[in-house]
């Protein structure tokens, strides 16, 4: 990969359909690296002035809001455990989780989920399956989009400038910074999602201690 290479690639007519495309497919499958390339765009865009940010911004957020938006009607139509994926591992574990508290926390949780792979997946099914109201759901799922489509974008820009006479370097470090900062977020929300878990007993949160007097 050269860098008249790396300037043909950031001037193609073909670049953000195909980041539009990626986004939307990875809300169902966690293997695409979404938040990698929209990373990675940002860095392109501040190291070499395309593809226009503007484009990009709106490409990501449009497939993440998409893509989550499917996720949503899929678990409306069919429920939470028609396929054996949705029954184990950490996809079910992450299903399980946001089936009980969906309803209860669905604005912290289609936030938080957007930046974790399974929990994105999870969270947006058991809003279909659980009935949240469209009309809540959307401008959640609408918010959290942009929001994300900017934070990954920003952090790109950032790496970017930090390499503006270098593409090639720009995006190469972008990548690790994303996947490193993915692992960060996902290490936060769990462990978030553990202290306000509900307990047996229904509650949520921790239990207070109890008076010994």
């Amino acid at each position: 990969m050269d860098a008249a290479w790396v300037a043909g690639l950031a001037a193609s007519p073909w670049l953000v359909p195909a980041l539009f495309a990626l986004v939307v497919g990875d809300a169902f499958l966690v293997v695409l690296p979404s938040e990698t390339a929209v990373v990675a765009l940002g860095a392109l865009w501040a190291s070499e002035g395309a593809p226009p940010l503007l484009a990009v911004v709106v490409a990501a957020a449009a497939g993440a809001v998409v893509g989550d938006g499917l996720c949503y009607l899929i678990g409306r139509r069919i429920g939470l455990d028609r396929w054996r994926w949705q029954r184990e591992g950490r996809a079910a574990a992450a299903i399980t989780r946001a089936r009980a508290t969906v309803h209860r926390r669905a604005a912290v949780l289609v936030f938080t989920a957007r930046y974790v792979p399974f929990a994105r997946i999870a969270v947006n099914l058991a809003a279909g399956a659980g009935r949240v109201p469209l009309r809540h759901y959307l401008p959640l799922s609408l918010a959290a989009g942009i929001a994300w489509a900017l934070y990954n974008v920003g952090v790109g820009a950032i790496v970017g400038s930090a390499f503006r006479d270098a593409p090639l370097v720009a995006v190469a470090v972008s990548i690790p910074i994303a996947i490193a900062l993915g692992l960060l977020v996902d290490r936060v929300v769990a462990g978030l999602d553990a202290r306000t878990a509900p307990s047996p007993d229904g509650d949520s949160g921790p239990t207070p201690p109890r008076d010994r007097r």
